[in-house]
């Protein structure tokens, strides 16, 4: 079997040193869709040194990779071809402000792998500690088609809950550049589905589709700047479902929903729906939530 699911969990984790410095910063978020327009200064703190701060998204490619999809698949106990695999979730939590320079411990294992009949899903846990104690935990969710069978635990649901059924508190919308996944590749993951029309046909997409985790970071961005007037220090988890594909130079409907704190304190989470506008608003981003500090 090409998973080996006692193998794999029983594998020790896999230590890596990462650092990162201004410029990986800078091109994450430029492959998120940061800097337009290019003189704004609310988008000047995600593009200009001087200014700079970190959205805590980037946490999933600092160091370079390999990223969370791509790390699963080079566990031990893992072989698997490419063109099945698609990137399920992903969950963040941060114990304090990314830096914008730093060298850091980064340990992954995986933690959990489960059977759903047709397909395995894999769950990469990779914790990031700096000098200064842990810096954050995050854990990405890998869909294997045609890997199940084999009779392990099926694990949780993989089905999408409804987003509320109040009108969100706030909408906002964010174009994508026709080349936002060529761009965002260059932080680290290299996965030739979102740059190789050949190989993206043999996966069973028209053309290229976009990195999950571009979406992911593009939704915090737009949650980040619509409500927390950039302040990217009050973020302190995040996680979605990803339920469908986006395609470079669509746009992304992202709604919100704020959810006040007992007795009337600040807002502690923010459910999140994200849907593709010229696609009817098909859902591309499913069970997510903002977690605040």
């Amino acid at each position: 079997m090409p998973i080996d699911a006692a193998r794999a969990l029983a594998a020790a984790p896999r230590v890596r040193e990462i650092a990162w410095d201004h410029k990986d910063v800078q091109l994450y978020h430029l492959g998120i869709g940061a800097g337009r327009p290019a003189t704004d200064p609310r988008e000047l703190r995600y593009t200009l040194e001087s200014r700079l701060h970190v959205l805590p998204s980037f946490a999933t490619v600092a160091g370079g990779g390999p990223p969370g999809v791509i790390g699963a698949l080079s566990a031990p106990g893992v072989d698997v071809d490419l063109a099945r695999v698609l990137h399920a979730g992903q969950r963040l939590h941060t114990y304090r402000p990314v830096p914008v320079r730093g060298r850091a411990r980064a340990a992954s294992r995986v933690v959990a792998v489960y059977d759903k009949g047709t397909a395995a899903v894999l769950v990469l846990r990779t914790e990031v500690t700096d000098a200064d104690g842990p810096l954050w935990t995050d854990e990405a969710e890998v869909f294997v088609r045609g890997e199940g069978g084999w009779g392990g635990e099926r694990g949780p649901s993989g089905r999408p809950a409804p987003p509320p059924a109040t009108a969100p508190d706030h909408v906002a919308e964010r174009p994508l550049r026709e080349d936002q996944a060529l761009l965002h590749r260059l932080s680290g993951d290299w996965n030739p589905l979102h740059a190789d029309p050949e190989f993206a046909a043999r996966a069973g997409f028209d053309r290229p589709v976009l990195h999950g985790l571009c979406t992911y970071g593009a939704a915090l961005k737009a949650v980040v700047d619509t409500l927390l007037d950039g302040d990217v220090t009050r973020v302190r988890g995040y996680r979605t479902r990803f339920a469908g594909v986006v395609y470079p130079g669509e746009t992304l409907r992202v709604r919100m929903w704020r959810a006040a704190a007992p007795e009337g304190g600040r807002t502690r989470t923010v459910r999140v729906a994200v849907g593709a506008v010229e696609r009817d608003d098909a859902p591309v981003l499913a069970d997510t939530v903002v977690a605040l500090g």
